[in-house]
């Protein structure tokens, strides 16, 4: 059986993934975050405020907002795996958000994955706790 909490791709099995994909485990592995942090933090709220706090977490313009913060943060490798997912076009941009910030957030997302599907789980925790600056 495949432990899915702990899948760590070959550099080789890694190259076939897309950015966008990458970007789709990444939004997953943000929400899961941060959907966690809020039960930490708030002891279990109910369930209507969980969710409002979750998408003011998750939205683009939150998210681009938390890359400002990590960014200076990252090694080389993350900064090139942030900006390849960044520079990928995707569909427009929601109503909530600028081009700028879906882009952004869109990298954020692409690096979370692509840390999360090297085994880096530790590194994808300690950047998430310094996006919210703990």
């Amino acid at each position: 059986m495949t432990d899915f909490l702990h899948v760590t791709l070959s550099p080789e099995q890694l190259s076939t993934v897309s950015e966008l994909a990458l970007a789709h485990v990444g939004d997953a592995v943000f929400e899961l975050l941060a959907r966690t942090e809020l039960i930490c933090e708030t002891g279990g709220a109910k369930v209507r405020e969980l969710h409002a706090r979750t998408v003011a977490l998750v939205t683009a313009p939150a998210q681009a907002a938390f890359v400002e913060a990590v960014l200076p943060l990252l090694s080389a490798e993350e900064t090139a795996v942030y900006k390849r997912g960044r520079n990928v076009h995707s569909h427009p941009a929601p109503k909530s958000a600028s081009p700028g910030q879906y882009a952004r957030a869109t990298g954020l997302e692409t690096l979370f994955g692509w840390l999360w599907l090297t085994g880096q789980h530790q590194r994808v925790s300690e950047l998430f706790a310094l996006g919210l600056g703990k």
